[in-house]
């Protein structure tokens, strides 16, 4: 039964998942509740295991550099070129990812 309800909660994530600019992320980025997942992992699979409260896949895309904070310098770049990321919002968590 867990998978059937993985496969239905990844195709809600799925779902909730867009395009967003990052000018309309600065409150969430300014409460330091912005991740941001390298383009070579899946934005989903993320998702998916921050749903699950999964620490242990959440330290070791920390510690591979997968997953991070977003950086100041990347920020204000990313604020001056009006940047477009996709996203998806697993409360308290905006995940970004740049892979458009």
């Amino acid at each position: 039964m867990p998978e059937k309800t993985d496969e239905l909660l990844r195709a809600k994530i799925n779902l909730e998942t867009s395009k967003i600019s990052w000018l309309d992320l600065q409150t969430f980025f300014a409460r330091g509740q912005v991740v941001l997942v390298s383009a070579q992992i899946d934005l989903i699979e993320v998702a998916l295991r921050l749903s699950h409260d999964d620490k242990e896949a959440f330290k070791q895309w920390l510690e591979n550099g997968d997953v991070s904070y977003v950086q100041d310098s990347l920020a204000e770049k990313w604020f001056n070129e009006k940047k477009e990321l996709w996203s998806v919002v697993v409360a308290p968590w905006v995940i970004v990812q740049d892979k458009i």
